[in-house]
Formats: C-alpha cells, structure tokens, sequence
C-alpha cells in the first residue's frame, strides 16, 4: 500500500478488531497485513488457536460469529502446510478479517476450530483429505472427497497421482 493513502474503512474495521485481538494476544500473534482483498493475521503459537478463536467469536467488540471459509495450504519451502480461514461478523459488526494458521509438514497438527465454529468440521476435514493436515481433538476426522483407501494427498505439491485404484487406471 502507497505511505499516505488512507485505509478503505473496511480495512480499518478489520485493523480495530485485530488490536483487540493483538492486545489480549500480544506475541502469540504476527503484525497485521492490511491487504485490501482481505486483511489478515497469522497466529505464531498454534497451540492457541482455539483460545484465539473463541475470543475472536465472543469478545463483544468483535463477534466474528462467522467462518465463511477454511483452505489449506502446502508450504513446501517451509516444511509446513497451513490454513486460512476468512471470519466475518455478521448481523453484528460487519468486519472480516482472515486468520492463517500452520504447522510442521511432516507430523505436525493444528488444533480444531469446530468447536467453535460447526462449519469447521467439515472444512477441516476436506483439509485432512486434501494435504493430509492433522487437527488436534476434531470429533470426526475422516476423509470426505476421496475414498479412505486412498493414497496420499491430492493437493500436495509433490502428489503422484497413483497409476491405478483397485485396479482401475486413474486418468490424469
């Protein structure tokens, strides 16, 4: 963003909820991004997220009662995958914010937001099955797009595609 041009006011919205966050938080959470598609924050202790979660939907100054969406991510370079979820206040405040989360690549594990928000527990899912992301306590998770015997983890960046599956040739 060019110094000296002022923050659209959604934006703003976004950055006043983020110091709330940020001042209970402190160091558990990185410096804001005012990206103007969609501000966000990182959460650098992921041992807190669900703490940050649920203060995120019941601090009455941010009431982020919405997770419009969870994607996965594969950071190969970094040795981790991650998540980004896009919360949003509705019939409340009005402001949004996105929240990335990561862990190791290779047996690490974010802990579950569907606690907090039900519409994680399948986006968490569609995450497990697609890079193969563990989530801490989830009550149910089980592949949801692909068949439990299959392998690996299509959205990897170094998935194989296996030549076939029960003996049937996978096209690709």
């Amino acid at each position: 963003m060019e110094e000296g041009r002022a923050l659209p006011q959604s934006v703003q919205q976004s950055a006043a909820a983020y110091a709330v966050i940020r001042e209970q938080f402190k160091g558990a959470v990185s410096d804001f991004d005012a990206n103007e598609t969609m501000p966000f924050f990182e959460v650098l202790e992921t041992e807190k997220w669900p703490e940050i979660a649920l203060f995120m939907r019941d601090h009455p100054k941010l009431k982020f009662n919405y997770m419009a969406c969870l994607s996965g991510f594969d950071y190969p370079a970094e040795e981790q995958l991650g998540i980004v979820c896009n919360l949003e206040s509705l019939g409340e405040f009005g402001h949004r914010i996105a929240v990335k989360v990561k862990c190791p690549r290779e047996g690490g594990s974010i802990p579950t937001a569907a606690y907090v928000w039900h519409t994680a527990n399948w986006h968490e899912r569609e995450a497990y099955d697609m890079f193969g992301m563990q989530f801490t306590g989830h009550p149910d998770l089980r592949r949801i797009l692909c068949p439990e015997d299959w392998e690996g983890f299509p959205l990897r960046k170094d998935y194989r595609v296996q030549e076939s599956y029960h003996g049937i040739k996978v096209p690709y």
